[in-house]
This record gives structure tokens, sequence and C-alpha cells, in this order.
């Protein structure tokens, strides 16, 4: 029961706007939305992706106001031939995935302030259920034939509704050694929540029985197993509800140090040791025996180690290169971090060129790598390696005012399992995924 538990956390909290990694969110801003190559960034959203990078910012206040608008389609083909549907889809939707930054710079030293969605931050409404919710319903018209109660259709009003949000609050200090190097050290404290709502009611089936049912009508099956004297299987057919949430708190230690060996060329290095997560659940309703109220299990933000440069390749131009390792192999998921393969990866690319002294134009590709086991896969919870395109641009109003617009869109590398159903031979079950979104951010110095 406890495993089941873990798939159903991993998948909810994997099931919104990730871009790099199992769990962790790496779209913190806006910029990263139209340059995702942002590990080396010296500008204000650097309090995330490169802390010690806020020291080449000028002296003074600086604030960054972004919110990111994004859509997810994940659609769920299963072959098993008694299932009324073979193919489930969920759209999930985050019309608001807010981050703030400020940064107050003061000659050599720097303190900065970051809050987003390190993780999470979405609904998956899965309106049909989920395969391997009806799956033993579908297999009930052939038990009750070789009962002598020849049927061919069953029915059932199912649902899931599943939301995560872990909210970061991250503070740094960040000092600039000298002309080229400058470290930080920061901390960020995690409230995650998740909720999950969901019903198997109304479960029909159509046998024939000369007394009970003589026109093979659709009815209750709960009904007839008590009619029959069979009241465990009867109560198998009763009507199920779910509402229940989870919450745990932790915190994440972070740190990182820029380079600056010629002028135009920036390295950035950051550290994020792993995050230590205990789920407790409050559960109002289970019917299911999944939610017992009070009980605890670990899902871990894995540590990350993240690498960025950026070159001016001219005046008005800028590359940038970034990579992010998440070392998922290291972190608690009650066993479920066995079934990884190997570390999860990224791989970003970014091109920035000014048109003018107030319009820049940037665009940018992600190559996300996710190798877990087939065992992992499911369709409660399934990760697909991807490619991810970026493109946006920024609008200077004068020197101290800017806005930055981005959108993208996320392609995933489709793939399958084979299902041994029992008795049923094996069956295919597929796993298709797309996300699009788009993002705005007010930026102010002062």
């Amino acid at each position: 029961m406890k495993k089941i538990l873990t798939v159903l956390l991993i998948g909810l909290c994997s099931t919104p706007m990730v871009f790099g990694s199992i769990v962790t969110n790496t779209n913190q801003s806006v910029l990263y939305l139209r340059f995702p190559a942002r590990n080396a960034s010296t500008d204000i959203d650097a309090v995330y992706y490169n802390p010690a990078g806020v020291t080449q910012l000028s002296n003074g206040w600086h604030f960054s106001l972004n919110n990111q608008t994004l859509f997810q389609k994940k659609t769920i083909k299963n072959a098993f031939p008694l299932l009324n549907n073979d193919s489930y889809v969920s759209d999930v939707r985050v019309p608001v995935f807010p981050s703030v930054f400020a940064v107050y710079k003061m000659n050599k030293l720097a303190f900065s302030f970051g809050f987003g969605p390190n993780a999470g931050g979405g609904t998956a409404d899965y309106a049909d259920g989920l395969p391997s919710f009806e799956t033993g319903l579908s297999t009930l018209p052939v038990y009750l034939t070789g009962m002598g109660l020849y049927t061919t259709q069953y029915s059932a009003d199912i649902s899931f509704k599943g939301s995560s949000i872990y909210l970061g609050f991250q503070l740094n200090a960040s000092y600039e050694i000298n002309e080229m190097i400058s470290v930080a050290a920061g901390l960020r404290y995690i409230y995650a929540l998740n909720n999950y709502e969901g019903a198997i009611e109304n479960i029909k089936i159509n046998p024939y029985h000369p007394l009970l049912n003589p026109n093979s009508n659709m009815i209750s099956a709960y009904q007839l197993f008590n009619t029959l004297g069979m009241p465990a299987q009867a109560a198998l057919f009763s009507n199920k509800t779910v509402d229940a949430k989870q919450i745990a708190t932790g915190i994440t230690p972070i740190l990182s140090a820029d380079f600056s060996p010629v002028e135009k060329l920036n390295i950035g290095v950051r550290y994020e040791l792993n995050t230590k997560l205990e789920f407790e659940n409050q559960t109002k309703t289970d019917d299911t025996g999944m939610f017992p109220d009070g009980e605890t299990q670990r899902y871990d933000i894995p540590a990350i180690l993240a690498v960025g440069i950026d070159y001016d390749i001219m005046p008005k131009l800028k590359a940038a290169v970034s990579f992010d390792m998440f070392f998922d192999k290291n972190a608690d998921w009650e066993g479920q971090e066995d079934l990884v393969n190997s570390n999860t990866y990224d791989l970003g690319f970014a091109f920035e060129y000014y048109l003018t002294n107030r319009i820049a134009l940037s665009a940018g590709y992600l190559w996300t790598q996710v190798d877990v086991s087939d065992d992992y896969q499911s369709d409660m919870t399934h990760e697909l390696s991807s490619s991810g395109y970026f493109f946006g641009g920024r609008y200077g109003f004068n020197e101290n005012l800017s806005l930055d617009i981005g959108a993208t869109f996320v392609n995933y590398i489709d793939s399958d399992i084979t299902i041994d159903y029992t008795g049923f031979g094996q069956f295919k079950e597929s796993y298709e995924k797309t996300t699009w979104g788009f993002g705005i951010a007010v930026n102010y110095h002062k």
C-alpha cells in the first residue's frame, strides 16, 4: 500500500510543468522561458540560478515580478481489450505560476530573496480516471460469466484529480572576493502541499439472470452481489471516494560560485543539497485505505549540480550553455529511486541579440534526458525525455524599468511498456505528453 502511495505522490509531483527533472521546476523566471541557459546569469534571476552572480548587479535595489501560464496534455493509451476506453487524457492547467526576486547590492556584498514554485504548481484532472483504476472493473463481466451469469458490459463513474505545489522561499548572501570571483550561500524553505480527490461510483453490469435481470439491463454490481448473498464481493464494488491532502516542509542548503576570468566570459556553478521531505496524510475521506490519516512517507527533492557559461560573442550578441544534473538516485522516494536507471540531466543552449539599446530578442533549446526502468513507469507516474523550444524578448522602457516576455513548447519522447494482465496476456500501454506556455515579467532597478 505504501508503494502505491509513493507512486501516486511521485506522479502528482511530476504532473505539473517541470523543465529539467522528475521533481524540480527549473523554469523559475520568465527570462528562462526566452533564454533557458540561465546557470551563469548575472541578471535579476541569478537569485535562483547563480546566486553568486548577483554581485555583478549595480549598487542598490533590484526587483522582478514574474508570472507564467502553462498547459500540459497527457495521453495514456492502453490496449487491454476489456477496457471501455483505450485512451485517457489529462489536461493540466497552471494559470498562475508566479516568482519574485529581490536583491540589495552594496559594493562587494549583496543580499537576495527569491520565491517560486520549486516543484508542482498545477492540477491534473483525469475525468475518466486511469486504466489502472478501471482494469479490475473491466474483468467483472468475464468473472460473472464464469459464474453462469452471462455478462457483456460494465460501466462506472470514475474520476481522479490531483494538485501539487511546493513553495520555495530563498535567502542568499553573496560576496565579491575580487573582480574575477564571487561566492554565495543560501537556504531555501520548502512548503509542500498535495491534494487528492477521486471517486469510483455507480458500478453497473448487465448480467442475465432469469429472475433478477431477465432483460440483461444495467444494474448495480453492489446490489447484485448482496442479493446473491456475497457481501464480501459486494463491498468491493460499493461507492468509494477519496479526499485527502499531504503536507511536508524542508530546508535546502545552496552554495554558489561565479567566475569571470576574462571580460567577455562568465561561469556560474551552483550546488543544492538534497531536501528531506516527509509528507503526512491529513485525510477527510478515504474509502480505499490508501491514505491513512497521520501516516507519513518520504519524497525528497534531489540534490542538483548546475553549471553555466555565458559568452559575449560581440557587443550585441550573447551565447550561453547550461547543464543541470539531478541526483535522483540519491534521494529517498521510499525505494522508488531504485527504479531510476541513471540520474536525470538537462542541457540548454541560448542566444540573445540586442536589436537596439532597448529591444532584445532571444531563443534557446533544452534537451532533458530521463532514464527510468519500465517498472518505474505507470499510468499514475511516467517520466519522458523531451526537447524544449524557447523564445521571447525584452523591452527596456528606461534605465530602471524593463519588461520580459517568453514562450515555450516542449515535446516529450513517447514511451510504452508491456503490462502482464494475469490470465489475459500481455498488452501495451503508451505515454504521450506536450507542454506549452508563456510568461511576462516586470523588472525594476533603483
